[in-house]
């Protein structure tokens, strides 16, 4: 592979006596790797039972190297969302960020999904995740791999960093930033980035990777961590974008990330960063540094105390681009509360809100067939239709003026007085959470003719005995709803994601 020379020499410069194992690497094949779904399956059941070779990936507790030849994504078992497809190096963020259940939680740059995926799966379906991405297009894409995993108390927006920081202020328990950047990393992977890289370099990459990374900060909690990526060597965009947001900040802190063999620290003062070469590790490049927000107090809380707006009431909290940020009711960043009561509060009041969905009575139609699902997935939650489509939505409210790609979860449409369950509720059932269900091995070939949209036979015993919806399932994971009459199965299976050729 021809490199830039301008990048030639600073690797060189970066690396000394490793420059030629770095360049020899580009010479090599790249590792492959899917990360588990373990609200699915836990790694030892997976890892005995999959028909796939897989050898771990030592930084993550669930992802998996697997040899290319494998069908991975041609097997039921991807299009159940038991698994992601992911580059090893980049599991390395989300198992960092030390998010636990019932954190809110923001995944400022989440597109396609491989890192709020997991960020879902570490939430346990308690708490909140905003996924979010500028661009509307690939908030699409992010949508869609969210759906086919599962994800329960989850919003997709397309919003810049600055709009979230005016609708939400400081409020999230744990963020994940893996920033735009020149791509350095994965020059490797793909030999067009370098085209890219020539026209747009670190340099334009640091400025904007610094005004995301000063949103982020601003709407983390006092108490809460920010995990800060790319997949590139430049320091211009990794330790020293770094260094100026800890300069800017002073209540910030590296937290020290894990070493793992091959991992090589940050450039001082950056030590306790690190980043991934793809000759010392197998995986691409990567970086990531863990930043602490301390608690406040004294001085520094007075300074940030919240203020009364005196001709609404409203509480704002001040920020640094002298931009009140309204519509804050309960999110008392400079108090002294501890982590579950502030969860416990923003649960309770949350948001005011100026512009939202409005929240109406459930219909009987949608009721009825809700009860047959477990009530995790909608006691506790307001009900909202749109149109045909029936939401049920997550225990927070949630500011206005946003681009919402999706609040909560899409229970299904309600056309003429009845109700069709989405795909999206049935990616949150398993064999084990419907009554009626049609379970096949993964090599019935009626999988595979149902991945692509046909109708199927289906015997009585199969099917529960009954007429009515059905889910569809392969090894006990659900694939999607089918509509079953006297020994066929009407296939329900969303358009969109059929199984081609």
């Amino acid at each position: 592979m021809h490199l830039p020379e301008e990048f030639s020499r600073r690797m060189r410069a970066q690396l000394g006596d490793e420059y030629d194992a770095f360049c020899a690497s580009y010479e090599e094949e790249g590792c492959v790797g899917l990360r588990l779904n373990t609200r699915r399956r836990s790694a030892e059941t997976f890892r005995a039972t999959t028909p796939f070779r897989l050898t771990p990936v030592p930084w993550t507790d669930n992802g998996f190297y697997y040899w290319k030849e494998e069908p991975v994504t041609r097997h039921p078992h991807y299009y159940a969302g038991l698994y992601y497809i992911q580059e090893p190096s980049a599991m390395l963020p989300a198992s960092v960020l030390p998010v636990e259940a019932g954190d809110v939680v923001l995944d400022l740059c989440a597109a396609p999904g491989g890192k709020a995926t997991e960020l879902s799966s570490r939430l346990r379906g308690e708490g909140l995740l905003i996924a979010n991405d500028v661009s509307a297009s690939r908030a699409k894409a992010l949508l869609r791999n969210l759906t086919l995993w599962g994800a329960e108390n989850c919003c997709v927006t397309a919003e810049t960093p600055q709009r979230l920081l005016e609708a939400f202020g400081c409020y999230f328990d744990k963020i994940l930033v893996d920033a735009p950047c020149s791509g350095e990393g994965m020059f490797r992977r793909d030999a067009g980035l370098i085209e890219a890289w020539k026209e747009r370099g670190p340099q334009q990459y640091a400025v904007l990777q610094q005004e995301i990374l000063s949103c982020a900060v601003q709407m983390l909690r006092p108490g809460g961590y920010l995990l800060y990526s790319t997949c590139t060597f430049s320091e211009e965009e990794d330790e020293a974008v770094v260094e100026r947001i800890l300069r800017r900040y002073p209540e910030l802190e590296l937290s020290a990330i894990p070493m793992q063999e091959g991992f090589v620290p940050g450039r001082a003062p950056c030590e306790k960063s690190v980043r991934l070469f793809p000759h010392r590790v197998k995986g691409e490049g990567h970086y990531a540094a863990l930043l602490h927000k301390r608690a406040e107090s004294g001085d520094a809380a007075e300074q940030r105390t919240e203020m009364t707006t005196p001709a609404t009431g409203q509480r704002t909290v001040p920020c640094e681009t002298a931009m009140p940020v309204t519509g804050q009711k309960a999110v008392r960043c400079a108090e002294a509360m501890s982590a579950a009561e502030q969860r416990t509060e923003r649960c309770k009041t949350a948001l005011s809100v100026t512009e939202r969905r409005t929240e109406t009575a459930m219909p009987a139609e949608v009721a009825e067939f809700l009860r047959l699902v477990p009530g995790r997935l909608w006691e506790g939650r307001g009900y909202a239709q749109i149109g045909e489509q029936c939401l049920l939505l997550p225990p927070y409210d949630l500011p206005g003026g946003l681009r919402y790609l999706r609040t909560g979860i899409l229970a299904g449409t309600r056309k003429r007085g009845r109700f069709e369950p989405s795909q999206a509720l049935a990616m949150l059932l398993d064999a084990d959470s419907y009554p009626q269900v049609l379970d096949l091995p993964a090599q019935d070939a009626r999988v595979t003719r149902y991945l692509k949209g046909e109708t199927i036979d289906a015997e009585v015993r199969e099917a529960a005995g009954t007429n009515g919806w059905t889910l569809v399932c392969v090894d006990g994971l659900a694939l999607g709803w089918g509509k079953y009459a006297d020994g066929r199965l009407k296939n329900k299976y969303y358009p969109g994601w059929r199984l081609q050729g």
